[in-house]
């Protein structure tokens, strides 16, 4: 909005240029004084408006200024609230993270989750979504692929992978796709844990293969009875999270912000659900504990899985 005034009253300067050039040029030249008042009255009204826009431009840069200091206070309590708010609550918790849309993730993500006192033992990279591009025949070769083709590939790669995070017998596979720019390894691996979380969404439509890379992968975890946890920032382009809840898994679509990894947490206390800013999102955040009890206290009834209730 600001920009469009500045525009409308650069647009207005320009037109005060024009009709001071066409009145004096008028003025010297034609010598009609009819055509000069018409000019000038014309020049009064855009001179008004001038002004209007100029009083609009103000009102509206003042607003952008306290809508500013606004969200630096906001900025500000939420980082003073979030270590208490979630301080203990994943103690002894060892997480894996997965991610699959190549672009990584802020550092306070990590952060908060070992504010919660939780481990993160790796972090796995998928890189171009697996893309064989160049490098199809080298894997079938190396790797002795019985698949050739390759979206099987991509599958087989990504079942292999998640086996490996989880029980380190593919460290020799691991390391020729990361040798392959595949993979981008971090951490310890085939150390056991006690939930994944997938990092996804994308900007890049040609990166989305949440049926052969994400799928695979989240059903070999589930299938060893490890919740998993969807995850994405707010202004990814493409998202994931239609995707990853018909997976029956718990998502976070604003995973970048300190209510959203406030969510992710409470939901790996056990407080499974849909949360965060986008219409897939069932609310903003979990329902917090009376004053009897506290998040993930194992009270009766709360579910310690993944899996939001249905």
């Amino acid at each position: 909005m600001i920009i469009d005034y500045r525009y409308h009253i650069a647009s207005l300067v320009a037109v005060f240029i024009a009709l001071g050039i066409g009145i004096l040029v008028g003025s010297a030249v034609v010598g009609n004084e009819a055509i000069v008042k018409r000019q000038q009255q014309l020049a009064d009204r855009l001179e008004v408006q001038l002004e209007e826009l100029r009083q609009k431009n103000e009102a509206v840069q003042a607003r952008a200024n306290n809508l500013e200091i606004d969200n630096n206070i906001q900025k500000q309590f939420e980082k003073q609230v979030l270590p208490p708010l979630v301080a203990g609550k994943l103690a002894g918790k060892r997480l894996a993270i997965v991610e699959t849309n190549s672009y990584g993730f802020r550092d306070d993500l990590v952060n908060t989750l070992t504010m919660a006192g939780a481990t993160v033992q790796s972090v796995t990279t998928i890189l171009d979504g697996f893309d064989l591009t160049g490098r199809k025949d080298k894997l079938v070769s190396e790797l002795n692929l019985k698949e050739t083709e390759d979206n099987a590939i991509v599958r087989y790669l990504a079942t292999e992978t998640a086996r490996g995070i989880l029980t380190g017998e593919k460290q020799a596979l691991l390391n020729t796709l990361a040798q392959a720019e595949l993979l981008k390894l971090s951490g310890d691996y085939g150390v056991p844990v006690d939930a994944v979380i997938f990092i996804g969404g994308s900007q890049d439509q040609s990166l989305v293969k949440t049926e052969i890379l994400d799928y695979p992968m989240i059903d070999y975890f589930l299938q060893q009875k490890l919740p998993v946890f969807g995850v994405e920032e707010t202004n990814v382009t493409y998202s994931y999270m239609k995707a990853y809840q018909k997976k029956r898994i718990s998502t976070v679509d604003n995973v970048e912000t300190s209510p959203g990894q406030l969510a992710l947490v409470m939901a790996i206390a056990g407080k499974p659900g849909h949360y965060g800013v986008k219409p897939t999102a069932k609310q903003l955040l979990p329902p917090f504990e009376t004053a009897v009890g506290g998040v993930g206290n194992g009270k009766p009834g709360q579910s310690v899985s993944g899996n939001p209730r249905t």
